[in-house]
């Protein structure tokens, strides 16, 4: 596998630490402080995070009135300085400081030998089992300072924002986010893209997942990566438990997190994706309008290691949940969302007649499951769902056959009408060979299929509905005016992985004959059946000619909603389907994906309206807009170049 600099693409190693801490034990907590970082240094952490207040220990108490204990952090602190000359990437660490007859509690940052800036806490908490006030001073109105601590000059504030390359890291601690305006936002606004918190967050029943979703939540606002430390349990346990919970998140999406309760020192790192934080930033209007409030002054890092190879996970179907408990609510909600679009439809135009081709595939059997219970819910006669099964040339009987038996099960009206002899007849009409198994042989059968269900739809006062799915509507995969029109699209926001979980989980529900013809639609290959069959066997493979729809999925889902160039997709794919795919298999049926995705916007143009179901969809009045003649050149381009 081809490596670079994975920096390039915008990913960086980072870590979150919690170390044992004996609470007064500066050259413990300080000596454990180091052997972690170095350690995460040595894993490449750009960025390693420490809880709040680790240098002293967070439960302290009074002992954060004398002289010894801050002679011995600044000693402490110095050590580290001296360590950081000789370790890449920064540490970031909590200790209180002492200043102009007040104390603060704050982050120090550092790197490369030098004392970068240090960040007092905004907000401190004065309540239950919280009462800070009594030693520490809120730092919000410090901004533009500088102080001399550590032997060194150093910027000190809550207006610090500190930079390398595209990485902007911003820090709050502890109780900053769980105030009303957290900082973190403003920082965000401001153009950081990773914020950290030290943090000492104590346990209680179900605070853990408070705390988790606390995390997420603000990373997600931010959109951006958060990093949480939190004291471990050698802290005191004279009247609460820390339990050392540490998190990295990144846009609401949880990396990794340590196990609590353990008093050994311990650290967790995960690569983070900056490329895919500024897509998402450039993309949502509600961060481009946030007010950039404050004068920021902007440290500038040491130079920042790069990951020498992603421990990250990278999904190979990332349109599917892995959980099957995730899944199967996934698949439920997303029936709640086509049944409820399909009932509003019926209900504006005031019929209760539709009519759908069955083709006793993938696509058409989750359409009629859909509408099928479209009509359960409203309590409409599902006789009233006239389904029109059309064998042509290519048609097998197994296919035919499951149709049928699917209509049967669900109760629906069928009609069986053979396009053979209209399909002859108009290749009569226009000059065409019916033995030339062409574009013109396809088309016309997608399109004479269309044309029945459209008119029939007239006759009885009905709509049709679009079977085509997501993966289809980015490949192009349709006959434009056939199979990729309808009266109202179900499907189109369903790419093609996810369409065949949801029948699979649908079979799962069913009683038994139900059952038994979705599982056998579920192993039918994926074929349009619009060449002759061969001895009642498809012959017309779709992944065959257009490549795995896994595949397909994959660069749909990092094209559109990372906005990733096509060699990190291609990076991102040896990964995810390792072991399955070669690189070089991977690179062609990218870059058909890409030659596909660009030269069929015209079908996408024209699309019939259909419900939204997923953060990707390609609907030309909603989430994508894209001129029908622009050029892939510049994509192809940069995928060539990957040799």
């Amino acid at each position: 596998m081809k490596i670079t600099d994975l920096t390039s693409y915008g990913f960086y190693r980072v870590a979150v630490a919690v170390p044992e801490v004996r609470v007064g034990d500066v050259a413990f907590n300080v000596k454990e402080t180091a052997t972690v970082w170095q350690a995460a240094s040595q894993e490449g952490a750009a960025i390693t995070l420490f809880p709040e207040l680790g240098l002293s220990g967070y439960s302290c108490g009074d002992l954060f009135f004398q002289v010894a204990l801050h002679e011995a952090v600044e000693a402490g602190l110095e050590s580290l300085l001296a360590l950081s000359s000789q370790l890449r990437g920064v540490a970031v660490v909590g200790l209180p400081l002492p200043l102009g007859g007040r104390l603060y509690n704050v982050a120090a940052v550092i790197g490369g030998g030098r004392l970068l800036g240090v960040v007092p806490k905004t907000f401190v908490p004065e309540h239950k089992e919280y009462y800070e006030k009594r030693w520490f001073a809120s730092g919000a109105e410090v901004t533009g300072r500088s102080i001399r601590l550590a032997g060194q000059e150093v910027p000190f504030g809550v207006d610090l924002l500190f930079e390398h390359g595209a990485l902007c890291m911003g820090v709050e601690v502890c109780e900053d986010l769980w105030s009303v305006l957290p900082p973190s936002s403003s920082q965000a606004a401001a153009g950081a893209n990773v914020l950290v918190n030290l943090s000492a967050s104590d346990e209680m029943v179900g605070k853990s997942e408070y705390r988790r979703a606390l995390v997420a939540q603000q990373s997600a606002r931010c959109l951006a990566a958060y990093l949480y430390a939190s004291c471990g349990p050698g802290e005191s346990t004279t009247d609460v438990v820390f339990g050392g919970d540490a998190m990295i998140f990144e846009n609401g999406v949880l990396l990794a997190r340590t196990e609590r309760f353990v008093f050994e020192s311990r650290y967790v790192t995960a690569e983070i994706d900056l490329q895919r934080l500024e897509t998402a930033r450039r993309s949502e209007s509600g961060y481009a309008d946030a007010p950039q409030a404050g004068a920021w002054r902007r440290v500038q890092m040491p130079p920042l290691p790069a990951p020498k190879q992603l421990s990250r996970s990278i999904d190979p179907h990332p349109f599917v949940p892995s959980d099957p408990a995730r899944r199967s609510e996934r698949c439920r909600e997303i029936f709640a969302i086509q049944t409820t679009a399909l009932r509003k439809r019926l209900r504006h135009i005031g019929t209760d007649r539709c009519v759908i081709g069955i083709s006793g595939g993938l696509d058409s059997t989750l359409a009629l499951l859909a509408v099928a219970r479209a009509y359960e819910q409203a309590g409409l006669e599902k006789e009233k769902i006239l389904c029109v099964t059309m064998p042509g040339f290519g048609t097998t009987g197994r296919t035919l056959n499951n149709a049928k038996t699917l209509c049967a099960q669900l109760g629906v009206s069928l009609r069986e009408i053979d396009i053979t002899p209209s399909c002859l007849q108009h290749f009569q009409d226009i000059g065409h060979d019916p033995e030339s198994h062409d574009v013109v042989f396809e088309n016309v059968q997608a399109r004479e299929r269309t044309q029945i269900l459209m008119d029939l739809a007239n006759k009885v006062g009905g709509i049709v509905i679009g079977t085509g799915d997501l993966s289809e509507a980015a490949l192009g995969w349709s006959t434009y005016n056939g199979d990729h029109m309808s009266m109202y699209a179900v499907n189109i926001g369903i790419p093609k992985t996810l369409v065949r979980y949801m029948v699979a989980w649908a079979a799962q529900e069913a009683y038994p004959r139900l059952r038994a013809v979705l599982e056998d639609i579920l192993d039918t290959p994926v074929s349009p059946e619009l060449l002759p069959h061969q001895k009642d066997e498809i012959v017309q493979k779709t992944e065959e000619t257009v490549g795995p729809y896994e595949l397909h999925d994959f660069f749909l889902y990092h094209f559109i909603k990372s906005g990733a160039t096509p060699s990190k997709i291609l990076l991102l794919a040896q990964i995810a389907f390792a072991g399955r795919y070669e690189r070089t298999e991977i690179k062609k049926w990218l870059a058909l994906f890409l030659r596909r995705f660009f030269s069929q916007q015209f079908k996408r143009s024209c699309l019939p309206d259909g419900p939204k179901v997923g953060t990707i969809a390609l609907s030309p009045r909603g989430d994508w807009r894209m001129p029908s003649d622009a050029v892939a050149a510049v994509w192809l381009q940069e995928l060539e170049e990957e040799a």
